[in-house]
């Protein structure tokens, strides 16, 4: 178990328009998951990720399987 605290990022590819998210990625080697949470409420809740699962999400998003919002 780490205690290690979660060192939040946006996508460059953000805007200002309060519809992002944030991740962790320092997590991954010591605890297998990337922490995801609503940028607009940093105290709110938090999900954990499995890692593989996170890295199909982004491949899914790029291939555009997810279509544009």
């Amino acid at each position: 178990m780490t205690t290690e605290s979660p060192r939040w990022f946006k996508s460059s590819h953000s805007g200002n328009g309060g519809q992002c998210i944030e991740v962790a990625t320092n997590l991954v080697a010591s605890c297998g998951v990337v922490p995801v949470r609503d940028s607009k409420c940093p105290v709110g809740p938090v999900l954990n990720v499995a890692t593989g699962s996170f890295a199909s999400f982004v491949t899914g998003v790029k291939a555009g399987e997810f279509g544009t919002a």
